[in-house]
């Protein structure tokens, strides 16, 4: 405003871009120059620079991670440009709160399409054809589902969309739904969400009041006299209501507990009526295969797999993010490609894929295509899409314990090989971890961890078992190590290890001693230091500041002849 800018410079607010990494991110077109992490200090400077001088700020461009050359361009950032998007498609390009834009962008044309030209049977029809399967988990085919509870007779039938953090586009949900409400003959829907998702929440009560202002939802849409409306069930932040049959007792304010199958939801759901369940990835790829037809779905992904998957990267990647790929893209090229690689100075051990309860993937298995059935053979999961990195600073005997943890605290209670068997299988892994481990341990938690699999009666108790059975697969040697040697050689579990200075390495610059918080660490300028062993609570700090690697880590039996080494000494000076 200040400059007068007002007619010449549109702001369009959007939703997340998928770059968390590099939030907030603005970008400047027709040109689409990229900038990343900008401070309200930055945008006087953009506005001056850029949109009055036409010189974009180098400064606040993203920079290749090796070379740090900048790169202005959204289109040349491997990040984005390895991406296929198809359920993402408007991310970081219109207002999730304006259902205008998501019109202008060929919203609603496919509701419109499938109800006004299109019967249920060719909608069911198409989505059969275009090869589209869950994106929740197990990849069931969404037409199949579909078709099943179509044929089922009732005079009511439910269409629910899964909860999800997507918060990109709202309507595209609401049109998915009404899509699906079409083809199997239900007239009520229902979106599940955490209430801990207070903008999720807000978006979806602001986009299905929108929609029924313009006569997209409610009765008689588009005059054809179909009736659909959708309602908003919200749930408590348990883990196990992610669970189809959880999640139908929780919307009708039962206790959110599974129930065994068969009879399925498709046949007898929501108070006891045919329903279908899908995620919000799911519908969120509905109407452009109405709109596009199946042929132009299948023409990325693979013959079992096709289409694209959004899927979550975290760790220490030099890119995290939202990202939406094709299937069968490798693992390989998710990690180093879009996601730029892991940080300097660490190693790549292993990739935990499927979310919170996915399987441990090694280092050397990454060129691994991703497909519900390769990515299953190696003992993980595509599950909800969420792909964890893990570097040389994890303990894989560790970060099976946190899942085991997360899967007992989240287990209902209902069947006995959930409720006992994360049960038995943390206390194991805390033994291990803490130092009383036997090496019989390792066979028990195998047998018990397939039993577990094997016998649980939902998706909780079965997947729980991933991290552990695939850590003990490709990570053997540090169970071995830390039950044989008592000693994590990561330097987590701090009653199997300590720290010490190896004194040809140290140069003594003193950034070890600076981030301790014992103060454990003492030594003069440029000359070796040492490490109070008595002092040391092994939090790693040292570990991880050190640039010239003389913080080593060792046994616990080492951490005991340091001390006696260092009793002795204080003995010899008194």
């Amino acid at each position: 405003n200040k400059r007068d800018l007002t007619k010449e410079v549109n702001l369009v607010l959007t939703s997340c871009n998928g770059f968390c990494a590099q939030g907030p991110i603005m970008i400047v077109y027709p040109d689409k120059i990229f900038y990343q992490k900008v401070s309200t200090e930055d945008v006087a400077l953009i506005v001056e620079e850029h949109l009055i001088k036409g010189r974009p700020v180098e400064r606040l461009m993203y920079k290749e991670p090796l070379k740090k050359l900048p790169l202005p361009v959204i289109q040349d950032i491997p990040f984005f440009n390895l991406q296929v998007l198809r359920a993402l498609r408007n991310k970081g390009m219109i207002d999730p709160e304006k259902i205008e834009e998501y019109i202008a962008r060929d919203g609603y044309q496919a509701a419109a399409k499938a109800l006004t030209e299109m019967t249920p049977e060719e909608i069911i029809d198409e989505v059969k054809k275009s090869g589209l399967r869950g994106r929740g988990g197990a990849g069931i085919p969404t037409g199949i589902k579909w078709e099943i509870c179509a044929k089922t007779n009732s005079d009511s039938k439910y269409i629910i969309c899964n909860r999800s953090t997507i918060e990109v586009e709202p309507h595209v949900i609401i049109e998915g739904m009404i899509i699906g409400a079409k083809a199997i003959g239900a007239h009520k829907g229902y979106i599940y969400v955490r209430t801990g998702y207070p903008i999720f929440i807000h978006r979806l009560n602001l986009a299905i009041s929108q929609a029924r202002e313009y006569g997209l939802l409610g009765e008689n849409i588009f005059g054809t006299g179909f009736d659909f409306d959708i309602e908003l069930a919200k749930s408590a932040d348990e883990f196990v209501c992610g669970e189809e049959t959880a999640l139908l007792m929780s919307i009708q304010s039962k206790r959110g507990m599974p129930n065994p199958r068969p009879p399925f939801p498709v046949e007898k759901g929501l108070w006891d009526e045919p329903t279908v369940i899908n995620t919000v990835e799911t519908f969120a790829n509905i109407p452009q295969i109405i709109l596009h037809g199946a042929e132009w779905y299948r023409s990325v992904g693979t013959e079992k797999s096709p289409g694209t998957k959004i899927f979550t990267l975290s760790g220490p990647l030099n890119n995290t993010g939202l990202v939406e790929v094709p299937m069968g893209i490798s693992l390989h090229s998710i990690i180093n490609d879009v996601g730029g690689g892991i940080e300097k100075g660490r190693k790549l051990k292993a990739v935990q894929v499927g979310g919170s309860t996915g399987g441990y993937i090694a280092a050397h298995l990454l060129d691994v295509p991703v497909t519900y059935e390769d990515i299953t053979k190696l003992g993980a999961i595509v599950g909800s899409g969420g792909i964890a990195v893990l570097s040389d600073l994890n303990c894989m005997v560790s970060a099976a314990k946190f899942v085991l943890e997360f899967a007992s605290d989240e287990s209902c209670g209902k069947c006995p090989p959930c409720r006992l068997g994360t049960k038995v299988l943390l206390d194991k892994l805390k033994d291990i971890t803490e130092g009383r481990g036997e090496e019989s341990d390792i066979e028990l938690m195998e047998d018990l961890a397939l039993e577990v699999k094997e016998t649980s009666l939902c998706g909780l108790g079965q997947t729980a078992m991933n991290p552990v059975l695939s850590s003990i697969r490709y990570f053997r040697e540090e169970y071995d190590s830390h039950i044989k040697e008592r000693w994590c050689k990561a330097g987590v579990c701090r009653d199997l290890c300590t720290f010490y200075i190896e004194g040809t390495k140290c140069k003594g610059c003193g950034a070890c001693a600076r981030v301790c918080p014992r103060k454990a660490i003492s030594g003069e300028k440029k000359q070796p230091h040492q490490i109070d062993q008595a002092l040391c609570i092994q939090c790693r700090s040292c570990y991880e500041t050190c640039k010239f690697g003389s913080i080593q880590i060792g046994s616990r039996s080492k951490r005991e002849e340091l001390l006696c080494v260092q009793t002795e000494a204080a003995g010899r000076e008194e």
